[in-house]
């Protein structure tokens, strides 16, 4: 009955070497009420058990020295010592009912004779269908303790904890607390117990280990206590060290430097650098010198979090108190300016180390690698490689990953390679960072055969993609266009039970909406929602402008009201494209009606939504509402942008304000905001249409000479220009020009060169020959779109014969209907003349246009 009661023990769990569990949290707090009665029921279950069983190892009975079946003291010692295990009392007393009470007490019997108790004990659990009980491993670990074996007594007591069977960490102290008086009470077994239950792992356990210990006073060496601080703060449970850390010091067990340093190493991880300052302070009025451990936490600390000022003091404080910092130290300072912008003087602290002897390990040197590869310093950055590598450092993952990740985003995919390739070489491992840097570098370039290519060697290598890596590729296809693929992809990862991220998600959306996949994208959502990750103001902003490009701005709309209702952030940028949408759809009243919306969000328009509202005002014909917002933006202390002055230059010239839009111009120069392409295109092309053609040439002499290449239209626009004004030869000049530039084609470009044969047929004119003197232009007229090319240059021609004879004294209006194939063709050609050439212009209207009519077989003429 007494071995069934205690195998009850087996049902409860065992946990061994896990960092924590979710139970760790109750230790220290109140205990409930269901936990209470279970203890008050484990610690009466124990107590009949000893009341049982105890009286048979601890009191004396008539004969002490005879066991069972005429087995005694002196007979045991010659059996365990001759390994007369076969003999049959030992044999008889083993298979017995009552074996584990005899085991109890042979163990109390050779308490003088440790070693011999060992050999038995370790004997009897050799034996088929024999357990030890906690109460005989307990016994031995008394007996060995006061026998300063603590070895031995370490090792059992392990192998005690280990069983599954024997009782939680609280209950095993109740037993060895039960059997103190086996030899003389020595409480260091129960620091001993306290600390293997903190070796293994077991945290619940050594937590409720603890809570016993101080109710029965007998508490924990501080350094016990230390190392279960360090295990807590390892598993990342910062709660619980500090409430441990309250009930240690409360309990009277005075901290030492190690215990605070083990703290403010924690408090610092977690970026709590006022707690940290706390127990500086608080460890220094208790006497305690800080050493170079607690030092470089908080240089650390304050450094990952900016506050560059206080690591420097630290650093200053330490050298003061005569405390040498050491290569953490600078490399913790290093570190810390590289990621706050603070390169020269990470290059100081670099240079000082040398200086003071300190040999910079793979640390220092790929901490300087990863910010100069950051920075784009990628000379420097292999400078520092190849002196890394010349004095003997071999670069690790880390290092090779900064230069790869640094190469791909500079487009250097050969260079990348190389150091992938290098890695092998070297026996460094490609990890899952690297493969990912790789991935993501290929994809950006498109090439996405290669990366298909490095997916699966990844996969083959043994390095499992993970999201990152799914990612990478997903993207690259969408970018290319590949969505089928990409969808593949993403549906191969989620069988693969690899989860979505927010970003993933918003990655699918992008790409279904940049093909106009609407209702695909709803489906996306609804997953998205199933999976319990709610759109962001991103993915909705991402919709909303996809509907307006849609022409859908109901459902548009709707998103924002869905945002408000689900409670999602409306963002600034959500608005913008709300307002960018209805402007490009023509709807600028609804548009200032959500821009006046926006306070009712807490929110206020930025440059971007004021740039949008001004540029839609602009296109729709509203200048003087732009007008407003531009001067109200500045009022605001908004500085516009490039596409602000844009906008209002393009607006003002659609007005004829050619004036106000060139001192848009001005203004944009001294604020130092250089013109683009857009900007000197709105210039150009507006200046042509309120005839300020210098002008209009000069911006684009302008934008030409800066590397800003303008498109053939609008140098047609402005040649075309030229030739309405009648500025022939300033048009011919500037045909040159731009055809020796490139930027126009003689024999492709709408604008042409005529050659003379035309003008050859109409002999003994005065005005032709003045004509055939130049090199005349022409272009295709959009009216004629029954007309070929080359005809309709011919008409061209004819036009600019006549606005460039004479001194634009007299028009002639000539309207020739023209019928082919059941089409009618309207012909203008206008011809200016002067006086002394009038008649015989007259004279041969008619006949330049039945000559015309003849040659290109496109009709008949009649004269009107």
């Amino acid at each position: 009955m007494l071995i069934s009661l205690r195998n009850l023990g087996s049902s409860l769990p065992r946990r061994v070497s896990p960092p924590c569990n979710h139970h760790l949290s109750s230790i220290f707090s109140s205990p409930s009420t269901t936990t209470t009665r279970a203890c008050l029921i484990t610690c009466c279950f124990t107590g009949v058990l000893c009341i049982l069983r105890f009286p048979f190892v601890t009191k004396s009975n008539s004969n002490p020295t005879n066991f069972f079946d005429g087995l005694d003291k002196v007979s045991m010692t010659k059996i365990i010592q001759q390994d007369q295990w076969n003999d049959p009392r030992v044999v008889g007393s083993i298979q017995s009912s009552l074996a584990p009470i005899w085991v109890s007490r042979v163990l109390v019997e050779f308490k003088q004779d440790p070693k011999l108790a060992l050999k038995f004990f370790k004997w009897t659990k050799t034996r088929v269908g024999f357990r030890h009980t906690t109460e005989s491993y307990c016994i031995l670990v008394h007996i060995l303790f006061y026998a300063r074996m603590y070895f031995d007594a370490n090792n059992i007591l392990k192998e005690m904890v280990l069983s599954s069977w024997v009782l939680p960490g609280s209950d095993v102290f109740e037993i060895l607390w039960t059997t103190r008086n086996v030899c003389v009470p020595g409480f260091g077994v129960f620091d001993a117990l306290f600390s293997v239950l903190v070796e293994l792992g077991m945290l619940e356990a050594a937590g409720q280990c603890f809570l016993r210990m101080t109710k029965f006073r007998v508490l924990p060496k501080a350094r016990s206590c230390n190392a279960f601080l360090h295990r807590l703060s390892k598993a990342g449970e910062g709660d619980l060290s500090r409430d441990f850390f309250r009930d240690m010091v409360g309990a009277g067990i005075a901290p030492t430097v190690f215990t605070y340093n083990i703290m403010i190493g924690h408090v610092c991880k977690e970026g709590d650098m006022l707690t940290a300052r706390s127990l500086f302070e608080q460890m220094k009025k208790m006497g305690l010198t800080p050493d170079i451990v607690t030092y470089n936490s908080l240089i650390d600390g304050y450094g990952k979090i900016g506050l560059l000022d206080e690591s420097v003091c630290l650093f200053e404080e330490m050298k003061f108190m005569g405390c040498e910092p050491d290569v953490i130290t600078y490399n913790a300072l290093i570190n810390s300016f590289c990621k706050f912008k603070g390169m020269p003087r990470a290059f100081e602290f670099f240079r000082e180390m040398k200086d003071k002897d300190l040999k910079p390990n793979v640390i220092s040197y790929s901490t300087l690698i990863d910010a100069l590869c950051k920075e784009g310093m990628m000379q420097m950055a292999i400078k520092f490689f190849v002196d890394m590598t010349r004095v003997g450092l071999l670069p690790n993952e880390f290092t090779y990953s900064s230069l790869i990740d640094a190469n791909c985003k500079a487009g250097n995919l050969g260079e990348a390679f190389m150091l992938a390739d290098e890695m092998l070489q070297e026996h460094v491992d490609l990890n899952i960072v690297t493969y990912t840097t790789l991935l993501d570098g290929l994809c950006k370039e498109g090439m996405m055969n290669e990366a298909e290519e490095l997916f699966r060697a990844m996969g083959k290598s043994g390095v499992t993609p993970n999201l990152q890596a799914y990612t990478a590729l997903i993207h690259g296809h969408i970018k290319v266009r590949s969505m089928d693929k990409a969808m593949e992809l993403f549906n191969e990862m989620r069988e693969k039970d690899i989860k979505p991220d927010i970003l993933l998600w918003g990655t699918i959306v992008w790409g279904l909406c940049s093909e106009s996949k609407l209702e695909e994208c709803k489906i996306i959502m609804t997953e998205m929602k199933e999976s319990g990750i709610g759109a962001n103001p991103v993915i909705y902003t991402t919709l909303m402008d996809a509907y307006f490009k849609a022409g859908n701005r109901t459902e548009a709309i709707n998103l924002l009201e869905e945002m408000r209702d689900l409670g999602t952030e409306v963002t600034v940028v959500t608005f913008c494209a709300l307002i960018d949408g209805l402007c490009k759809r023509g709807l600028v009243q609804e548009a200032i009606y959500y821009f006046g919306r926006m306070p009712d969000h807490d929110l206020q328009p930025n440059v971007a939504v004021y740039t949008a509202l001004i540029d839609g005002l602009c296109k729709n014909n509203c200048i003087g509402d732009a007008k407003k917002l531009f001067d109200e933006m500045q009022d605001k202390n908004m500085i516009p942008d490039k596409i602000a002055y844009t906008a209002m230059i393009d607006g003002n010239l659609k007005h004829g304000n050619f004036q106000e839009a060139l001192n848009m111009r001005n203004k944009m120069m001294e604020m130092g905001i250089e013109l683009d392409l857009y900007a000197y295109t709105s210039l150009v092309w507006g200046l042509s249409q309120c005839g300020q053609v210098q002008q209009a040439r000069k911006f684009l002499a302008e934008m030409i000479g800066k590397g800003i290449i303008p498109d053939e239209t609008l140098c047609t626009r402005l040649l075309r220009k030229h030739y309405e004004l009648g500025n022939i030869d300033e048009a011919i000049e500037l045909r040159n020009e731009l055809v020796e530039k490139g930027l126009i084609h003689g024999n492709s470009n709408p604008a042409l060169f005529a050659d003379a044969d035309l003008l050859n047929e109409f002999p003994g004119s005065s005005i032709l020959v003045t004509v055939r003197r130049k090199v005349v232009v022409f272009m295709p007229d959009p009216r004629l779109p029954n007309i070929t090319l080359e005809v309709s240059g011919k008409l061209w021609i004819l036009q600019m014969v006549g606005s460039q004879v004479g001194r634009f004294m007299h028009k002639v209006r000539a309207m020739d209907s023209l019928a082919k194939n059941g089409s009618t063709v309207f012909v203008d050609a206008l011809m200016t003349c002067c006086p002394d050439e009038k008649e015989l212009l007259l004279s041969w209207k008619g006949v330049i246009a039945l000559i015309f009519c003849a040659k290109f077989h496109i009709g008949s003429y009649s004269d009107t």
